[in-house]
């Protein structure tokens, strides 16, 4: 069984298969949570060679962002 970020592996698991394991995770670009005693204690994740291209893709999905801890949708609501 090939573990994901929803089903973690023991460490012992982990410790047994670690090569297949991390090779798993640069295939996929899924990351692996890793559990000691029920739990997470470490996360493997894909090397992302440069960051800043991969942060670029979150860029500009903000129009605006003036008042973070604003009251929002208030007139979505509607009183009965």
């Amino acid at each position: 069984m090939k573990a994901t970020a929803t089903s973690p592996l023991t460490k012992t698991t982990f410790k047994a298969q670690a090569l297949a394991h991390m090779r798993n995770v640069q295939a996929t670009k899924r990351p692996l949570i890793i559990i000691d005693r029920g739990k997470p204690v470490l996360k493997v994740v894909p090397y992302a060679e440069d960051m800043e291209a991969e942060l670029a893709k979150f860029r500009g999905l903000t129009l605006r962002y003036d008042d973070p801890l604003a009251p929002v949708g208030l007139d979505d609501w509607q009183l009965a």
